[in-house]
């Protein structure tokens, strides 16, 4: 009978940790949002807040959908409006920029837009906005108090996680606080909830969606 065998020369001692290449670490399934501050347009945020509190004035009941605790706009195309005509082209501007980092091109699209309006204790629960290309929102005001965007971590496995948290591996929704000025866009699939509001001035935002055209 033939045997195969192997001989180790020199010490036969386990090797010690300095011996030991390091374990690399790879990062996978990253979720990429964007997030710009538009200061430049300040000077026009009194008219726009303004032109929002009387769109509300004039048709005061809300359109619902996912919005609970204050009001949004019946009408889905608000940045069509002249007076918003800034925000519109910097909001194509940078989804443009985020098709050509996902790979898609440059597709043809039209901008969908509402307003949101959270008074004291308003929220949105969780939801995706599919059949979109792109995602985003512009906050008009955010006083303090006013409730978080939160997005749900996308991995389904990762919600049975023992580790919660920073850690590697670990299940982590991420809280994205808002601010004046602030536009943020994310992927159609990203599912996201808006925190309660806590406090007596509204928060304003504009949401929106790229479809394709």
């Amino acid at each position: 009978m033939n045997w195969n065998y192997s001989v180790t020369m020199g010490d036969s001692a386990a090797p010690s940790q300095t011996d030991r290449p390091p374990a690399r670490p790879f990062e996978l399934f990253p979720t990429r949002i964007w997030q710009i501050s538009l200061s430049h347009l300040s000077p026009q945020f009194a008219t726009w807040t303004r032109a929002i509190l009387a769109m509300r004035a004039a048709a005061p009941e809300p359109a619902g959908r996912t919005n609970r605790g204050g009001w949004n706009s019946v009408d889905n195309a608000v940045l069509q409006q002249p007076i918003f005509a800034g925000l519109h082209r910097d909001i194509r501007h940078y989804c443009m920029q985020a098709f050509a980092e996902t790979g898609v091109g440059e597709p043809a699209f039209e901008v969908q837009s509402w307003v949101n309006i959270h008074d004291r204790s308003g929220f949105n629960f969780q939801h995706m906005h599919e059949g979109a290309l792109l995602c985003g929102t512009f906050y008009l005001q955010a006083p303090e108090g006013s409730g978080a965007l939160v997005f749900k971590d996308p991995r389904p496995g990762v919600h049975n996680s023992y580790a919660k948290g920073n850690g590697a591996n670990a299940y982590k929704d991420i809280q994205l606080r808002p601010s004046a000025g602030l536009l943020v866009l994310f992927p159609h699939w990203l599912e996201h909830f808006v925190e309660p509001h806590d406090n007596d001035a509204p928060r304003i935002c504009i949401p929106f969606n790229a479809l394709r055209t």
